[in-house]
């Protein structure tokens, strides 16, 4: 007999502002659940998590929740007034008598000592302080609304290898696609102020929300009615733009493979024949650069050379220099050694961490037009501001909402717009997926992929960074950069590991028994194979052959858009078995990876 659900939402509803924002929504979480909550910015995601964590009540519906579960919500801004330090407050989320080990763990394991002021946080160290409390007492429900922002690559891959071992049901609220693919086995979806679910990872579920609104749209055609342009573009507009970035990423993977087979020479061109020669076509050279801030070496003997129509990625931990190494390549601060040749007519765009402030009492089309008329230039051209305000999700009614009202999202797609709205022929992107939900971040994606100059993109989403970037640059530790082919997970391959984090803390002992997945971050030791693992490695490359043609064949058959109404049962079958076949083939491989650096050991 299965267990009782642990929470239940049950036909809740609530109105802002005289508009109905969530209308007919239910959630049900089980133990040992792990559902992802996904949905356009401002459909009500993060206020459904609030409902479900006791704290907004709705106009209507019910809440009921098992007595005696324990439910923990991370909140994306948590208050930390009244807290002397880190530590006291993940202890302060601990049940009376716990001891505070664990909380020193996890602080500890998120890169923290836990004698930080939380009044002095950056925004990752609040974020790493806050994850620390919500998962110090190993509740029975988690509710994450995203976990991964404003966190380095090393946070991230560690929290998904922690909440692979937890034992508590969770639900999910994330942009990182990769985050959520590797975490969820049911989806959400809540759209137009209703919920609908999949039994179904995140992985399986954009092509059964596509097919749901093709379908939608045939039936709306066959009764007649009519379909307003505005939100005609808003919701099936997404479908095209995820074909069109499939022929992007193959235009990606061409520009891959050309810079694995040129080796461009580093350092050996004096700065007038390369400028003669380049003629415009360099955008950006170092040779042999060094900047220390003290002891500590931010960049050690980097010669990198920058082309136009390059898309470069950059990663590393926090704190590893990437924004220092930005200011270097862009000409803002002088390395201590070395030299840095800017190319000719360089006319870039920075969307830098720290983002232009916006001000409160300024209009969304004011920000675009500098308040003067209601026209955006753009690529040379004259653009009615409502008209490149939809390119960006917003609607004509948004074009005169105050700055002040907009989410967190909102805003930031209103910066990237006036970034993108600039002329330019270099962007120079810090962490611009902060914030956007998965329709937004497709919408990025297709600009950047026709975008004619040349891109440098600092970001911590691995999805995003495998979608966009041609070649990625590495921190090492100790100043040293590595630049490889490929984007994120090309690199993880030739480089045989992610991105390290920049200092590593003494971890206390957890008395639990880490995941398989924690446990290869850090192995202890070289560790040699035994005949099992011997032939596991032997076998591997067949299974995930096998794998990548049933996928193939898989996606053959959903690509025929009749399918869902002529055979629902056999498209909800397909979908099924594909997303199965895909998570099977990212353990496949990362266990061959995990395999093969053993054997290396």
């Amino acid at each position: 007999m299965a267990a009782p659900p642990l929470l239940t939402l049950q036909d809740v509803a609530l109105t802002f502002g005289g508009t109905p924002l969530i209308t007919c929504a239910d959630l049900t979480i089980s133990p040992g659940e792990r559902a992802c909550l996904v949905g356009r910015n401002g459909s009500g995601k993060s206020t459904l998590m609030k409902i479900a964590a006791g704290l907004v009540e709705p106009d209507k519906g019910r809440l009921f929740v098992q007595p005696g579960t324990t439910i923990r919500y991370l909140a994306q801004e948590p208050d930390f007034s009244g807290f002397a330090t880190t530590l006291d407050f993940v202890e302060a989320g601990l049940p009376p008598g716990e001891s505070v080990h664990r909380a020193r763990y996890l602080l500890e394991s998120l890169g923290l000592t836990g004698d930080e002021d939380p009044g002095k946080l950056s925004g990752g160290e609040g974020r790493r302080t806050a994850l620390a409390q919500a998962l110090a007492p190993e509740p029975d429900v988690l509710l994450l609304d995203e976990p991964t922002n404003h966190l380095d690559l090393p946070a991230i891959e560690w929290l998904e290898a922690e909440l692979k071992g937890t034992r508590a049901a969770m639900v999910l609220i994330s942009h990182d696609r990769r985050f959520l693919s590797a975490l969820s086995r049911a989806t959400i979806w809540l759209d137009r102020g209703e919920t609908r679910r999949i039994e179904q990872g995140f992985s399986g579920f954009e092509a059964w929300r596509d097919a749901f609104f093709e379908e939608e749209e045939r039936d709306q055609h066959k009764l007649d009615r009519k379909i307003a342009a505005e939100e005609h573009w808003l919701r099936y507009g997404v479908t095209a733009r995820r074909k069109r970035n499939v022929r992007r990423l193959g235009n990606l993977h061409e520009l891959r493979q050309n810079r694995r087979e040129v080796r461009r020479p580093v350092g050996s061109v004096s700065m007038q024949a390369s400028d003669a020669e380049s003629s415009g076509s360099l955008v950006v050279e170092a040779r042999g650069i060094a900047k220390a801030y003290g002891a500590r070496k931010i960049v050690d003997g980097l010669s990198l050379r920058v082309m136009r129509g390059d898309r470069l990625g950059i990663v590393g931990a926090n704190g590893a220099g990437k924004s220092t190494l930005i200011n270097l390549l862009m000409g803002r601060l002088a390395p201590d050694s070395g030299q840095i040749v800017l190319g000719t007519n360089l006319m870039p765009v920075v969307l830098d961490q720290a983002r232009a402030t916006l001000e409160p009492g300024m209009t969304v089309t004011d920000v675009l037009t500098g308040g003067r008329g209601d026209s955006v230039t753009v690529n040379g051209q004259s653009r009615h501001v409502i008209g490149y305000l939809k390119d960006f999700l917003f609607t004509p009614e948004q074009a005169r909402t105050p700055v002040s009202v907009l989410s967190g999202g909102e805003r930031n797609r209103l910066l990237i717009a006036r970034a993108l709205a600039q002329p330019s022929n270099l962007l120079v992107l810090d962490e611009p997926t902060n914030d956007l939900d998965l329709e937004t971040l497709d919408l990025l994606q297709e600009m950047l992929g026709d975008y004619q100059g040349t891109l440098i993109l600092v970001s911590h989403d691995r999805d995003f960074l495998d979608r966009v970037v041609g070649s990625v640059l590495v921190s090492e530790g100790e100043g040293r950069w590595v630049e490889y082919a490929g984007g994120y997970s090309d690199m993880l391959v030739q480089r045989g590991q992610g991105v390290e984090a920049r200092t590593i803390a003494p971890k206390a002992k957890e008395p639990r028994a880490r995941s398989a997945a924690a446990a290869t971050l850090q192995p202890a030791g070289k560790p040699k194979l035994g005949f099992k693992d011997q032939h596991e490695l032997k076998t591997l490359p067949a299974r995930i052959e096998k794998l990548e043609a049933a996928i193939r064949q898989l996606k053959t058959i959903l690509e025929d858009s009749d399918l869902y109404a002529r055979d629902p049962a056999r498209f909800d079958k397909a979908t099924a078995m594909l997303a199965q076949a895909e998570t099977e083939l990212s353990q496949a491989e990362d266990r061959w990876l995990e395999l093969e650096m053993l054997q290396a050991g």
